[in-house]
């Protein structure tokens, strides 16, 4: 009782939710350092890279999982092709999109390219779904956040240089296919626990992307305390987001707590200007979180006056 007044707290709700922002906007770049300090060249060992993180991160939330729920965590067989799917989507083919498309273009492009995420995951579920229907609000929000992408990608010669399939084509690919894997996630979240589902897809994807990066020749050396701790964090960022994610959506309202991801791009774009040193203060970038930022607010907004509708 004490715990659902306590998540109950606006302020509580506002430093948790944008805590799990701030983790998830550094990763775009950290992920850029890793490459730098590891000297990490080619797609294979950057899947690699990403291997390694991914499987430590899905090692840390079969522990956390075994703690929070009392048991050992276990699936039914008739979860497993479904769970393995899962991480073949959500972990495997989408970082690997997203390792080969950050080494290829910015921090701060990669995360407001990412954020378009949340108004393809709508696409999706309206023609998955047939309960999730896309209305005004939800296309206005879509169309202001795609326009972001389009607008931080603009530069002198537009599209010719400020896009690459390679760069921002890998991470918008990246996109496409967690909005599909979303969507298959909540078609079979009834069947194990949420942290069960993650952490085994988290393993199984981590292990499809080590294999991967092992077979197109890649090669990670050369680690050392600082490196083996940004490892570390990565890994660690991924599932203590996840966790206090999981328990504010326990106990509030979705609305109330998804309002907050609108600042993902943002953290993403002031962290990569601080530790990468990118120049952030442009007039593209601005505009193009203030677009991405008003499309996900106008989205949540919308899914939380659902939500109240359906309480009265």
């Amino acid at each position: 009782m004490m715990s659902r007044k306590l998540y109950n707290r606006p302020a509580v709700v506002a430093a948790l939710s944008l805590l799990c922002c701030a983790l998830w906007g550094s990763a775009f770049p950290c992920v850029k350092l890793g490459y730098e300090w590891l000297d990490i060249e080619g797609a294979g060992s950057q899947i690699l890279f990403a291997g390694y993180r991914f499987f430590l991160s899905g090692v840390f939330t079969f522990l956390i999982g075994c703690i929070v729920e009392r048991r050992v965590l276990t699936m039914k067989r008739s979860s497993a092709w479904h769970i393995f799917r899962q991480g073949l989507l959500q972990t495997t083919i989408q970082y690997v999109c997203f390792y080969i498309g950050l080494a290829h273009t910015t921090g701060t492009k990669g995360s407001i390219i990412n954020a378009s995420q949340g108004f393809f995951a709508l696409i999706v579920a309206h023609i998955m779904l047939k309960n999730e229907k896309m209305d005004v609000p939800k296309t206005a929000g879509c169309i202001l956040g795609l326009a972001g992408v389009v607008v931080v990608n603009l530069a002198p010669g537009a599209w010719g240089s400020g896009f690459t399939l390679e760069g921002e084509g890998m991470v918008l690919i990246c996109t496409v296919v967690y909005a599909v894997s979303m969507v298959l996630l909540k078609l079979i979240s009834d069947e194990e626990s949420p942290m069960t589902i993650t952490a085994y897809q988290t393993l199984i994807g981590g292990a499809l992307l080590i294999v991967t990066g092992f077979l197109m020749g890649g090669h990670v050396s050369g680690f050392t305390g600082k490196n083996v701790l940004l490892l570390i964090y990565m890994a660690l960022l991924s599932t203590a987001a996840f966790s206090i994610w999981t328990v504010l959506m326990k106990y509030n309202p979705v609305g109330k707590v998804a309002v907050y991801t609108f600042t993902i791009p943002i953290f993403g774009t002031a962290l990569s200007g601080l530790i990468l040193g990118e120049t952030v203060l442009e007039w593209k970038n601005l505009a193009a979180l203030v677009l991405v930022s008003a499309g996900i607010i106008i989205v949540n907004r919308q899914g939380a006056e659902e939500k109240h509708a359906g309480q009265k």
